[in-house]
């Protein structure tokens, strides 16, 4: 069994969804359109599926208005919930719908919808707030607009998406999927998601040949990697209208395939010791404190696992290894006796063994994880080379390699420890790599991944389809 931490959206109805766009904030990473007429600012959609990075910050999804202050101007984002504004000139706010509920898992990826009918006679139906299909009328605020408002939202003014255009706050951090603007008709969230009729968990659905989009509405479906403004680039709008985004200061390598229909591990802020920071989607941590360690999205328990490290600055004594999730997470690689690791040093280390594998890590160096679990089996490799030869290896104990037992009763989260106080940076690549230089076209045997090494046969990315199928 293996189990993602919080509980994400990881199943699927048959529609797979294949790329999300990577936001990594404080980074001014947006997609930019300002519309050359005004479409219909009484009715509109708004529909995305998002991944959160970190949670200390307000984070826009979709943000609309002049950049002079004063202007006309609004912001569907996350603070500690999900918030839905509109701000006429002299910065009036006559709309302000802020839902109670919370967004604070990491692992998850959310269904948002913002429907906005302002010719309804009842207020409340005049902006609608839905997460994973569901209708949020429990609000901290809610102010609605008066009948038959118009809106700045679909005016003829700059749009953004992954920021606020009046200032440069608000910078959207995480991963987003399946982006919905339409333009004259008020969808439910039941439009674009359905419930998993196994699973009954909410998931994308195909919605090809069902939407109008009118004229400024686009479907921002991140299968390009280019960064000009047309049908090849990051910000293509496969609507059908044409309304192409231009892409600002996002590469390819932020197209990714961390997706609703397929999540892939990550780092967890909410496991970490202080001293942390995490960056690029929650694959990235910098830290400059002693002895701190800092867990994963996913927890596993059986299978045959796979992942990669570089290290962007190399200092002594940080790397990857498991630990129990009954231990606390500082535990990874000194303390307790339920962990095993292998560090930058080339050591293999649990509690206070050490044992010499490979000579020091090179700046940008390559690390390598193999994790059998089904045999109780962990591996360690460097520049493409195990240690003890290969990944998969004989019932002979020798030091390339941890072998242990008891397994089975056991979930073992996958960490990073920190254990001098030099400033270190560690990127992880569970097969979703934040740098280019991470990622050669190598898979598992699934399809799944993009690793900068050959995985090793029997071997699989940490992802919610692998999971269900070896997990």
């Amino acid at each position: 069994m293996a189990f993602l931490i919080g509980g994400a959206n990881s199943a699927s109805g048959g529609y797979e969804v294949s790329n999300s766009l990577r936001f990594n904030n404080p980074s001014d990473d947006n997609l930019a359109i300002t519309f050359g007429s005004a479409g219909n600012r009484r009715i509109f959609t708004i529909s995305a599926w998002v991944k959160r990075g970190l949670m200390n910050d307000d984070h826009a999804l979709i943000g609309q208005g002049g950049t002079a202050s004063g202007n006309p101007r609004g912001l569907l984002f996350f603070d500690n919930s999900l918030r839905f504004t509109n701000n006429t000139a002299g910065n009036s706010t006559d709309t302000d719908v802020n839902t109670n509920a919370k967004t604070r898992d990491p692992a998850a990826w959310y269904h948002v919808v913002a429907a906005v009918d302002t010719t309804q006679s009842t207020n409340t139906n005049r902006v609608k707030l839905y997460i994973n299909g569901v209708h949020q009328t429990s609000l901290a605020t809610a102010t609605y607009p008066d009948e038959d408002f118009e809106m700045n939202w679909n005016n003829a003014v700059l749009h953004t998406v992954g920021r606020y255009p009046p200032s440069d706050t608000f910078h959207m951090d995480g991963y987003m999927s399946e982006f919905y603007f339409i333009d004259g008709t008020q969808y439910a969230a039941s439009d674009f998601g359905e419930y998993d009729g196994d699973s009954g968990i909410w998931v994308p659905k195909n919605t090809k040949g069902t939407l109008t989009f009118g004229n400024n509405g686009f479907y921002l479906e991140f299968k390009g990697t280019g960064t000009s403004q047309n049908s090849s680039g990051m910000g293509a709008d496969t609507s059908g209208e044409d309304n192409h985004l231009a892409v600002n200061n996002l590469t390819a390598i932020d197209v990714t395939i961390d997706t609703p229909t397929n999540n892939f591990c990550t780092l967890n802020p909410l496991a970490a010791e202080a001293g942390f920071t995490f960056s690029e989607g929650n694959t990235t941590s910098a830290s400059s404190t002693d002895n701190t360690t800092h867990g994963s999205t996913f927890a596993v328990s059986k299978g045959k696992w796979y992942w990669e490290m570089v290290g962007a600055t190399h200092v002594d004594n940080f790397g990857s290894g498991i630990v129990d999730v009954d231990d606390y997470i500082r535990n990874i690689g000194y303390e307790s006796v339920d962990s095993y690791y292998f560090n930058s040093n080339g050591d293999k280390i649990t509690g206070s063994s050490v044992t010499s594998l490979f000579g020091n890590l090179s700046n940008e160096g390559h690390l390598m994880y193999a994790l059998d679990l089904d045999n109780g089996r962990f591996s360690f490799g460097l520049e493409g080379t195990w240690s003890n030869g290969s990944a998969t290896q004989s019932t002979t104990f020798n030091t390339g390699y941890y072998d242990f037992e008891n397994i089975p009763d056991h979930y073992y989260y996958i960490g990073r420890a920190q254990q001098t106080g030099s400033a270190t940076i560690a990127r992880f690549n569970f097969g979703n790599p934040p740098l280019s230089a991470m990622g050669n076209g190598h898979s598992d045997d699934n399809g799944y991944g993009n690793f900068k090494t050959a995985v090793p046969s029997g071997y699989y990315a940490l992802c919610s389809k692998n999971l269900a199928e070896y997990g």
